[in-house]
């Protein structure tokens, strides 16, 4: 596996947020298999250069330098497969983006479905100011720049 700093700014990411914060255990098991994925990751027969994590016990990322082997259509579709079977394994939902992320002024990270995030809004637990996570990002740059933004300045300001 590449390192994370070993990638180009444009490597292009993938962002896959659980509907539940995993365990530890359960984050350290998909961690693994997220690293064993990427170590044999191909596209046409080639290596594909790519990094993958577990952040917050919360979000699986798949970053891949296109520069070097762009992955193609059947590759990106293996890594959907590994994500759908971490998904089976922990009885988890990668794939629902009606859940939002957000981030405490302590640090914490937190998940609500949208009407629950609508109405925390609503009694001001969270504001313009709450740190939210913007799962659309699309590369490493955007990554370190866009992906933990104020609620006011994301997309799911359009949701409250």
């Amino acid at each position: 596996m590449v390192a994370y700093q070993d990638l180009p700014a444009n490597s292009r990411v993938w962002i896959y947020q659980s509907n539940r914060l995993l365990t530890l255990e359960e984050s350290e098991q998909a961690r693994r298999q997220l690293r064993q994925f990427v170590v044999q990751w191909q596209s046409h027969g080639k290596p594909v250069r790519a990094w993958a994590e577990v952040i917050h016990q919360l979000f699986l990322v798949l970053m891949v330098d296109e520069s070097y082997e762009a992955p193609s259509g059947c590759s990106i579709d293996a890594s959907v497969s590994v994500v759908k079977a971490l998904g089976e394994a922990f009885e988890v939902d990668w794939f629902d983006r009606m859940v939002f992320a957000y981030q405490t002024a302590d640090q914490q990270v937190h998940i609500a479905p949208r009407e629950q995030f609508v109405a925390l809004y609503a009694q001001g637990t969270i504001n313009d100011e709450t740190k939210v996570f913007n799962n659309l990002v699309s590369t490493k740059a955007a990554l370190e720049q866009q992906w933990r933004v104020p609620l006011a300045e994301s997309w799911h300001a359009n949701m409250v």
